[in-house]
C-alpha cells in the first residue's frame, strides 16, 4: 500500500453499505454526466466527480460482493477495497476499457483474494436438467405450487446450493456468480477477468456441470 497517497474521499467512509440503495444522488449537476466525463474530472481532483461515479457503480459491486462472499461484513470489506483500489489507481486509468468494466474487473480481482470468514445462504439459482457446451443451462429448479412445506423445501435447495457452490473452484464461482446471478454474457465476464471468451466457456461448463451432481436429488 501507498503510504504517501492522498485520503481517500468521504464517500468511500461515508457512502453507506447500508443506505447505499435508497441515499440520494450526492452531486444531481453530476448526474447526465458520461462516465469518461467524470472519470477526466476525477482524475484532475474533482471528489465530487468521483463521488458520483462511485454513487453510479457501488450497487453493482455491493451486489456481486454479497453474492460471492459469506457474510455481509466481508461483502463490505470488499465494497471498501474496491472503491480504494479504483480512487488510487484512477490517475493511470487510460480508457482502454469502459470505466464500469474497470471497475467490475477490480471487483473480480478482489473477490478472488478474499478469504470469506463466514457462511451466507445463496438464493436459488436456475439450473436445469440439459447444458449446452457454453455452459448454458435450460430448464430450471421450480418452487412447489404452494402447500405448507413451501417454505421449508426452498430452505432444503438453497442450502443444497450454498453446499455445491462450496465445491467449485474460485475462479469458477465467479463464472458461474457473474453469469446466473449478475446476467453478465460471457464476452463481458472475458473482460472482467482479463482472460479469453473460450476460457470463461470452460469455467462455466464445468461449474454448471458440477453443480448440476451435486443438485442430482433436487432437479
Amino acid at each position: 500500500m501507498d503510504v504517501d497517497i492522498a485520503p481517500p474521499p468521504a464517500t468511500i467512509r461515508h457512502i453507506g453499505w447500508s443506505n447505499s440503495m435508497s441515499r440520494e444522488n450526492p452531486q444531481s449537476s453530476y448526474a447526465t454526466m458520461e462516465d469518461a466525463d467524470l472519470v477526466r474530472k476525477a482524475q484532475q481532483g474533482d471528489i465530487l466527480a468521483f463521488e458520483q461515479l462511485v454513487f453510479r457503480h457501488d450497487k453493482k459491486v455491493l451486489s456481486l460482493a454479497a453474492r460471492y462472499v459469506t457474510s455481509a461484513d466481508d461483502a463490505k470489506d470488499i465494497y471498501q477495497e474496491v472503491f480504494l483500489r479504483v480512487y488510487r489507481g484512477l490517475k493511470k486509468f487510460r480508457f482502454r476499457s469502459e470505466f464500469s468494466t474497470w471497475v467490475h474487473r477490480i471487483t473480480v480481482n478482489v473477490c478472488l483474494t478474499h478469504r470469506a470468514r463466514g457462511r451466507r445462504t445463496m438464493e436459488t439459482v436456475r439450473l436445469g436438467d440439459r447444458t449446452d457446451e457454453d455452459g448454458e443451462t435450460h430448464g430450471e429448479i421450480r418452487d412447489p405450487a404452494g402447500g405448507p412445506d413451501h417454505q421449508a423445501v426452498n430452505a432444503d435447495i438453497s442450502s443444497r446450493i450454498e453446499r455445491a457452490l462450496g465445491v467449485l473452484s474460485p475462479k469458477q464461482r465467479m463464472v458461474f456468480t457473474l453469469r446466473h446471478y449478475e446476467g453478465y454474457q460471457l464476452g463481458e465476464i472475458a473482460q472482467m477477468m482479463d482472460c479469453m471468451e473460450g476460457t470463461v466457456k470452460r469455467y462455466l461448463f464445468t461449474a454448471t456441470r458440477r453443480m448440476r451432481d451435486q443438485l442430482k436429488d433436487a432437479v
